[in-house]
């Protein structure tokens, strides 16, 4: 009603002006009718007593002359009547013959005049002086007063019927406005409770639309989806992502609500280093993406305590403040033993799920016993999550393969928690999936969280063909959403990256002043041309296609032996697994080939730094690099690349990258290989030695402006953005239900 009287009230004001407006009007069109129709009144008079009136006057009887004009203005309207003579001198009157009226018609004295409408102190009257002729001779001229008072009551009576006609009017339309708006109003509520119902058209799959409709509904559906994606990439575009966009959404989209972030890896750890503790950064995609939003959020990030002086550095609760130089927010650290730590990270997690994951021609390996504790440790990471959270409804993000079930389990303990769980590595297709002997108990873990995370749309598309093969849930390919147990899990695309701007204190070191210092350091020439692999030593990283890539380029080319060296650096990665203990032992070998087979002619051309390295040193090596050179065999996302890319505000060098990242998605400027191809990996080295300097600035300008745009603090934004709506349309469920039955029913 309120929304109604919004309209009316406008309404009403405009009709009151309108009629205020008319008024006038036609009191000037009234006015002149009725003039009009007393000149014709008064000739008509004129004409029919014109020769009576004659033969009175040739008479001259003064006393019958004022009797017939007394017989005249019995008339109702005719108010006096006067003679005049040729000479305009007035001879005979009526007594009722006003004295401010002359033979001209015209006013005397005070008598305000209007054309042939004179105003006097009775009122109006009309003045008609016509002239008397006989056999074509005028003798003279016949007055004739009518009295108006007549007209300003007509004229009365119409402003009155005029109100009455608009006041008439304004109430039919404002009926009208109050109907169409009531129902406009049921029907925007209608649609809005549809929506927060997660449809996209009012009618609902237990009330379809008429079978005629069915067509329009599914065009109006695509043409609401279509239009939502322009609006939120739209809105995305104009946003500036950094961490203070973060925490304004933690403020006004969630409310400051509490988030929680789940990963096996710490951000930092805490080792014996002789007499002192020190504290390392690990080489991890996971922490690179993760450690700036939880810097932004200020939550609790809760890890596996793997460093050997984890426990003497946190408190009674088993918490620290991190980072260290500046706290923001604080670890909560989870304790395992030697045997669940092999069982479930060592075995299920890298030796089975990790290869199962990737297409690197290494065969996983799935044992009971590492199930076992693959799903004891993440019950000890559920107990760990209930004991952190605060309220009732906290949001979760959980991340990456070591985690798989604990979704489901936050989900059994805390209903009303947000989980958002990141897949952070490849999800296969369906047949490589259903290798693993408890692929369901997975999927079930995984259907836990309300919104499923991949890096890729082609990942997304292998987990709805995973789950449409092996559980019996269903899945909207429209809307990427699976109904599993009477709950919904949205799968989404986002594609992760890194912070911007870069805060590590190397990119306060000139370009140059980096290119001495690592050449110096590693004691190669100044005018060495330097190329750089930054990665785990793990087979998926296609190091050993890299060594051999550098092998055939200085076959093919000998001219850069002893100017061109590449260095790889390689942290130390689950060496007790063998898998990887053979791994790092060919890798050691086939680098040592390379260098023998051109020893002798120049500095070796393989430079291998099997050995961790803090953020500050890799970056100094990006600085000072030529060419990047990512050849995963197989990648979630990649961050090395995005790395380099924001390292190079100088806006050169070259990235060489792998079409098996996820990262070639949205860097096509890079010089795009498949790892396998060595003879396309060298050639495609030899362009990037050889590019000119205004193509690496065309090529790395564009590079670095996706990276400032999809940055990390977009990426948590939009989940975050994401969880904010989901968890306002369930407030408004609950609200729904709680007023009952009948409530449900409208909705």
């Amino acid at each position: 009603m309120r929304l109604s009287l919004r309209f009316i009230l406008p309404l009403a004001i405009t009709l009151a002006a309108i009629a205020y407006a008319v008024v006038p009007l036609v009191d000037r069109l009234t006015l002149q009718w009725f003039v009009r129709d007393l000149d014709i009144r008064t000739q008509l008079i004129t004409r029919t007593i014109q020769e009576p009136l004659a033969d009175l006057i040739r008479e001259g009887s003064r006393p019958k002359l004022l009797r017939y004009f007394d017989r005249l203005i019995q008339d109702e309207r005719l108010f006096a009547v006067g003679y005049c003579d040729p000479q305009h001198k007035l001879l005979y009157k009526t007594v009722t013959f006003p004295s401010s009226i002359g033979c001209t018609g015209r006013a005397e004295g005070n008598a305000e005049v209007e054309g042939r409408v004179v105003n006097l102190d009775r009122g109006l009257v009309h003045v008609g002086d016509y002239a008397l002729d006989a056999n074509g001779k005028v003798y003279g001229r016949l007055v004739l007063v009518h009295d108006m008072s007549f007209v300003q009551r007509r004229s009365d009576d119409t402003k009155k019927y005029i109100f009455v006609l608009f006041a008439a009017l304004a109430g039919i339309v404002s009926l009208v406005t109050v109907v169409i708006a009531e129902v406009s109003w049921r029907g925007w509520v209608a649609g809005l409770k549809a929506v927060i119902r997660g449809e996209t058209f009012p009618f609902s799959e237990a009330k379809a639309p008429p079978r005629e409709l069915r067509p329009v509904a599914q065009d109006i559906r695509a043409l609401v989806r279509e239009l939502e994606s322009e609006r939120k990439a739209r809105d995305e575009a104009q946003i500036n992502w950094s961490a203070e966009t973060l925490r304004a959404i933690l403020r006004n989209d969630l409310k400051g609500e509490e988030v929680l972030i789940v990963s096996n890896r710490e951000p930092y750890i805490h080792v014996h280093r002789e007499k002192s503790i020190e504290v390392q950064r690990p080489a991890s995609g996971v922490v690179t993406a993760l450690e700036p939003v939880m810097r932004a959020c200020s939550g609790t990030w809760i890890a596996h305590g793997g460093g050997s002086a984890d426990r003497e550095t946190v408190d009674a609760t088993d918490h620290v403040r991190v980072p260290p130089e500046r706290p923001a927010y604080r670890i909560r650290r989870v304790w395992l033993s030697k045997e669940e730590e092999a069982g479930y990270y060592y075995g299920f997690s890298n030796s089975g799920l990790w290869p199962l994951c990737h297409i690197a021609h290494t065969r996983p390996v799935f044992r009971t016993a590492d199930w076992n504790a693959y799903v004891t440790v993440n019950r000890r990471f559920a107990d760990a999550v209930v004991h952190e959270a605060k309220t009732e409804n906290p949001i979760v993000l959980v991340q990456d393969y070591h985690f798989a079930l604990l979704p489901r389990l936050i989900h059994e303990r805390i209903p009303a928690a947000t989980v958002i769980s990141f897949w952070h590595i490849p999800w296969p297709n369906a047949e490589a999936f259903g290798i693993c002997p408890w692929r369901e108990e997975l999927i079930d873990g995984l259907l836990g969280s309300s919104i499923l995370g991949f890096h890729t749309q082609f990942h997304c598309n292998n987990f709805l063909d995973t789950v449409d093969r092996f559980v019996e849930a269903r899945v909207d390919r429209e809307t990427n959403t699976i109904s599993f147990g009477g709950e919904q899990t949205a799968v989404r695309r986002y594609p992760i990256s890194i912070e911007w701007p870069l805060t590590s204190k190397t990119m306060q070191k000139p370009v140059e002043r980096c290119r001495a210092e690592v050449r110096e350091k590693n004691g190669l020439a100044p005018d060495t041309v330097l190329a750089v692999g930054v990665d785990r030593l793990d087979y998926t990283k296609g190091i050993l296609e890299r060594f051999l890539a550098v092998e055939r380029l200085l076959e093919l080319d000998p001219l850069w032996l002893g100017k061109f060296v590449f260095m790889q650096i390689a942290a130390p990665s689950r060496s007790s697994i063998d898998e990887y203990q053979d791994f790092e032992s060919r890798v050691r070998a086939q680098a040592r080939r390379i260098n023998e087979k051109f020893a002798g002619r120049g500095r070796a051309p393989i430079l291998l730094r099997v050995e961790h390295h803090d953020p500050d040193e890799v970056y100094e090596y990006y600085r000072a690099s030529e060419v990047c050179f990512v050849s995963s065999l197989h990648d979630g996302m990649n961050l090395v690349a995005k790395e380099y890319v924001a390292s190079r505000d100088d806006e050169r060098g070259v990235l060489i990258l792998s079409q098996f990242t996820g990262a070639s998605r949205e860097l096509p400027e890079a010089l795009i290989v498949n790892p396998y191809d060595i003879d396309q990996c060298a050639a495609a080295l030899r362009a990037a030695l050889m590019m000119p300097p205004a193509e690496q600035r065309d090529r790395m300008r564009s590079m670095r402006g996706l990276v400032q745009d999809f940055n990390v603090y977009r990426w948590a934004g939009r989940m975050l953005i994401d969880a904010g709506q989901m968890r306002m349309r369930s407030r408004l469920l609950s609200r729904t239900r709680d007023r009952g039955p009948a409530a449900v029913r409208a909705v």
